[in-house]
């Protein structure tokens, strides 16, 4: 079974392509800004890569967030669009639930931090005193949790995306795409005018 894996919550994207339960391999992009919005040319070369046609694909696992609401939105359509392409199901599952072993903090902006729960709130907030933080939060209030008595990796440390494997293994039931919503924990700061 070949399964690709989608999580474009935060600000790196990932693609990620499974055979069974064995990761076979990852891109990631940036997803910040027109210009790096990069995941859909990520899936093709990642299956140009590992001989793999889009055909073979028999399903997509696709992040839900929370996190960066327009980058959600297109790791979402990727995996619509593939599912109705090629007529596959698709399953979402919660970003924050694909880190093993470490804490995930997800910048929410606004000087705010998504945390596991799922939940929003401020970093100063967060009792992480003893405990590894992980993802674009993490790094964005390094000094502040390191300040707290929290360790975070290296920027470039790969520790900071979600695990692929994780990922799907922590997914919903597989079915029809349209199923699968956004884990947005807060409203949108765009609202609709009248």
């Amino acid at each position: 079974m070949i399964t690709l894996a989608l999580e474009a919550s935060t600000y790196a994207g990932s693609a990620a392509l499974l055979r069974d339960d064995r990761l076979v391999g990852e891109r990631s992009v940036a997803m910040r800004g027109r210009e790096h919005e990069a995941l859909m040319p990520a899936v093709a070369e990642l299956l140009t890569q590992h001989d793999v046609v889009p055909g073979e694909i028999d399903r997509v696992v696709c992040g839900a967030g929370p996190g960066s609401f327009t980058s959600i939105r297109i790791g979402l359509a990727i995996a619509r669009s593939l599912s109705m392409t090629l007529g596959v199901p698709v399953a979402g599952a919660s970003t924050l639930d694909a880190y093993a072993g470490v804490t995930p903090v997800v910048d929410a902006r606004r000087g705010e931090v998504f945390a596991p729960g799922p939940r929003v709130c401020g970093p100063e907030v967060l009792d992480v005193a003893g405990q590894t933080l992980v993802g674009d939060g993490a790094i964005l209030y390094r000094e502040l949790f390191e300040a707290r008595g929290a360790t975070v990796p290296p920027d470039d440390d790969p520790v900071h995306l979600p695990d692929p494997l994780l990922l799907v293994e922590r997914a919903g039931d597989f079915g029809d795409a349209a199923a699968v919503e956004p884990l947005y924990v807060r409203d949108p700061d765009a609202k609709p005018s009248a």
